[in-house]
């Protein structure tokens, strides 16, 4: 491997362009015509434009990023996360054409990415999934049944879905009906395969994910766990490690049965697989994400291990840098999404030019981010202007850090959701660690609560 394409865009393409260059690899840029004044294009070696500003017609078309690593030589494509990133005919192309796909094999992209059949590989290594249909449900008839035997509320869930979207809630047989319709539509219309599958609600659930590393020599580690519940319609707003919630027993469990997951897939690479854990302590097999993930640096940060450098490395033969006994989980990390978003107008995108951007620093403050002052964040992407991580001795040092660096996050020309990460940070219910479930913010947002906390921050 020699020089790398990076097929993405914001804070995680220059997150991955600085991995590269930390082993000396060169690197390509793609941006969209959006994208043009893009932080990941300046730092890249070079850089060349894919498309217009629609992602359909730039990061999604696979043929013009093909082209691009033709025209620079680049040998390696790295697609960062969202966009290509669990495309299993991407991957395959990028395999056919010779080109090293820094991620999974195409394979186990498509075996996880098929939520019915991921569930069954977690079957066959017998971790606890949550109860449900055991495959797609072609049509009402059949789907009716197995709600019956499952029990409401259910959830109807695109078979090819992610990030919160393609899931659908029914509370009774009336709803169902009208619910089951209404999701095979949105799933042909935004996936491009209309397939759901059931699954019974887990009532009051927390939502837990383990990290894992997987090499092409058959060797795991997993690197803990992080609590993403705090959540707005399923849009993760904070996550944190080690969760509040989980002993010691319960954390080797949920990483060997995450393990177990990726050997039965044959799965390497980075990867997460994701749990609901409910109120007794039982957890469930979610899915698989076959990518990094965005909150990968909460894991980086509490272990020491760069998650980004490992998949290069992986995808260029490497072995494991140690073995899971050498694994240490040191503090406590908390990581909030910046994003450029109302809070008190119910999280409507605020999308514009940052007229002033000063980043907080000082001890045990990381930020992550692909803007600056002066940069114009586009309508057409996520929302995301960068990533705060935090970290204490103890959950309570970790909290104290992040209200001093959010009251030193000062961003002027576009609202935030800084508002909302202060009011969180002095709420009882997070403050205590245990009180709250995937359903906490959405109640806040529902009784009125508008996360105002007015001259908090500094006055630059």
């Amino acid at each position: 491997m020699r020089k790398v394409l990076v097929a993405n865009r914001g804070e995680i393409a220059v997150r991955i362009i600085r991995a590269c260059h930390d082993l000396g690899l060169q690197t390509v840029a793609v941006y969209s015509e959006a994208d043009a004044q893009g932080l990941h294009v300046f730092y890249a070696d070079e850089a060349i434009c894919i498309g217009p500003a629609p992602s359909s017609q730039s990061y999604l078309k696979s043929s013009n990023i093909l082209s691009a690593c033709e025209v620079t030589g680049a040998d390696a494509i790295h697609p960062g996360y969202g966009f290509l990133a669990e495309n299993a005919h991407f991957a395959s192309i990028c395999e056919s054409c010779g080109v090293n796909f820094i991620g999974p094999s195409s394979e186990s992209i498509e075996a996880l990415g098929d939520k019915a059949r991921a569930k069954a590989t977690a079957r066959a290594a017998k971790c606890p999934v949550i109860p449900g249909s055991k495959g797609v449900v072609r049509d009402l008839d059949e789907a009716e049944k197995e709600a019956e035997k499952l029990g409401f509320p259910v959830f109807i869930k695109a078979v090819a879905g992610g990030g919160g979207r393609g899931i659908r809630i029914a509370h009774n047989f009336e709803d169902f009906r009208k619910m089951f319709v209404a999701a095979r539509t949105e799933a042909d219309i935004s996936f491009g395969n209309p397939d759901v599958y059931l699954e019974r609600m887990i009532m009051n659930p927390r939502h837990i994910e383990v990290q894992i590393l997987g090499d092409k020599k058959g060797n795991y580690l997993h690197l803990g766990e992080r609590d993403c519940t705090m959540q707005r319609r399923r849009q993760k707003l904070i996550e944190e490690s080690p969760s509040p919630v989980v002993t010691p027993k319960l954390r080797k469990k949920l990483g060997e049965s995450a393990i177990a997951i990726a050997k039965a897939a044959g799965y390497y690479s980075a990867g997460t697989v994701e749990f609901l854990l409910d109120g007794e302590g039982n957890f469930y097999f979610m899915e698989m994400n076959t990518r990094i993930q965005v909150e990968h640096t909460v894991s980086e940060e509490l272990t020491g291990i760069d998650l980004i450098r490992q998949q290069i490395l992986i995808a260029m033969g490497e072995t494991l840098p140690c073995k899971q006994k050498d694994v240490q989980f040191n503090g406590h990390i908390i990581q909030l999404r910046i994003n450029a978003e109302s809070p008190a107008k119910g999280f409507m995108p605020s999308p514009g030019h940052l007229t002033s951007f000063v980043l907080p620093g000082g001890p045990h403050v990381r930020v992550d981010t692909g803007c600056y002052a002066g940069y114009t964040i586009p309508p057409f992407y996520d929302s995301m202007i960068a990533k705060l991580i935090v970290r204490g001795k103890t959950r309570q040092d970790a909290i104290a850090t992040a209200k001093r660096a959010l009251r030193e996050f000062y961003i002027e020309g576009v609202e935030s959701t800084i508002p909302f990460h202060l009011y969180m940070m002095d709420d009882p219910a997070f403050n205590g660690g245990r009180a709250y479930d995937l359903a906490y913010v959405d109640a806040l947002i529902e009784r009125g609560e508008k996360f105002e906390r007015p001259n908090e921050s500094c006055d630059i």
